[in-house]
């Protein structure tokens, strides 16, 4: 059975979604319809990215015991959301809500919710409620670090469905094979899509450059401010290069010279060419609560046209980083087949 597939890259999107939008696992390796509730001790747990997993030794109906294992979503995305390399340890009894494997229910469960014995509750899911509350903290400056919330994410990944496409783009899409993603191999979604990620991103704003930390997959990204020009096409790189000035309070970044990528523009499949073309505002709203995040991007290799986009992060002053790099074995061991 292959279980590859819902993973959205960050681990596990919402069902409704997952199949398009973004696809590591597929929604169809596991029975969506049917949710499980299962008790058990943990045997092994490994918080790492793409993707957290844990073991659970349960008990069967007839007595004897079981080895069931659980697939989470990434480090990245469920440290925001509460669930950290600390919330778990092998010798705690734990209940995980979920949604067991079509082919092997009994071995393999796509985890959503996890209680420990003493009520306290744990995200395993992108779409799972945080446990952190709401906070009312502001900026003052872009600086700092903030968190595109499941919903942008979600909203991008549904607008991308309308984008207009080129033949190459349309066919790009219709071939798509979410086995095959770059992420199994720790290579990033490309940008606009990486910065919806629900994962912490910090900005640092230096004098000659803005630097943008992405805790997905060793992402940074620096935005020049020196009035350097960019460099000659031939010279290409995974983020692009990108050059900045401000307009009032507001950050302009102009990014060319991508490389070909095949998740470039978006996670379903969407690839980049090296004629990609984006140009980024960052700014404050709702009094520093939020920070605005829009765009047009244009690629004539993938798109007949350019396309807008628009979409809001919340300030998180003290959210930390997951500081997990993407581990190759893990990528590839959740994007294989389950024995």
């Amino acid at each position: 059975m292959n279980r590859i597939a819902a993973f959205l890259l960050a681990g596990s999107m919402v069902l409704a979604f997952a199949p398009r939008i973004l696809a590591h696992h597929s929604a169809a390796a596991f029975d969506t319809q049917k949710e499980a509730r299962v008790t058990g001790t943990v045997t092994e747990f490994s918080f790492r990215n793409p993707h957290v997993y844990l073991v659970l030794q349960v008990k069967k109906p007839d007595g004897s015991t079981g080895r069931l294992e659980i697939e989470a979503g990434a480090a990245s995305v469920l440290n925001p959301l509460g669930f950290t390399k600390t919330s778990l340890a092998v010798g705690d009894v734990v209940t995980i809500v979920g949604n067991p494997a079509r082919a092997k229910p009994d071995a393999l469960m796509l985890g959503k919710d996890l209680f420990k014995q003493d009520g306290s509750y744990y995200p395993l899911f992108i779409g799972s409620r945080s446990v952190y509350a709401a906070k009312d903290a502001a900026a003052t400056t872009i600086a700092g670090t903030w968190f595109p919330p499941f919903s942008e994410m979600n909203a991008f990944g549904a607008a991308v469905r309308s984008w207009p496409l080129t033949d190459a783009g349309k066919a790009a899409m219709a071939s798509f094979d979410p086995k095959a993603t770059a992420q199994k191999d720790c290579i990033p979604v490309g940008e606009p899509n990486l910065m919806f990620y629900a994962v912490a991103d910090t900005i640092t704003v230096q004098r000659d450059r803005i630097v943008m930390k992405v805790d997905w997959m060793d992402s940074e990204r620096t935005i020049f401010l020196d009035g350097r020009p960019h460099p000659p096409a031939s010279q290409t790189f995974l983020h692009g290069h990108s050059v900045g000035h401000w307009e009032g309070d507001t950050l302009i970044a102009d990014t060319t010279n991508f490389k070909e990528h095949p998740l470039g523009l978006s996670t379903s499949g969407l690839p980049g060419s090296t004629k990609k073309h984006i140009i980024e505002r960052f700014r404050l709203g709702e009094g520093g609560k939020v920070l605005i995040y829009s765009g047009v991007v244009e690629d004539p290799v993938y798109l007949t046209r350019p396309v807008e986009w628009s979409g809001q992060w919340q300030y998180r002053p003290n959210m930390p980083h997951s500081n997990e790099k993407c581990d190759l074995s893990v990528a590839h061991k959740f994007l294989g087949d389950f024995k």
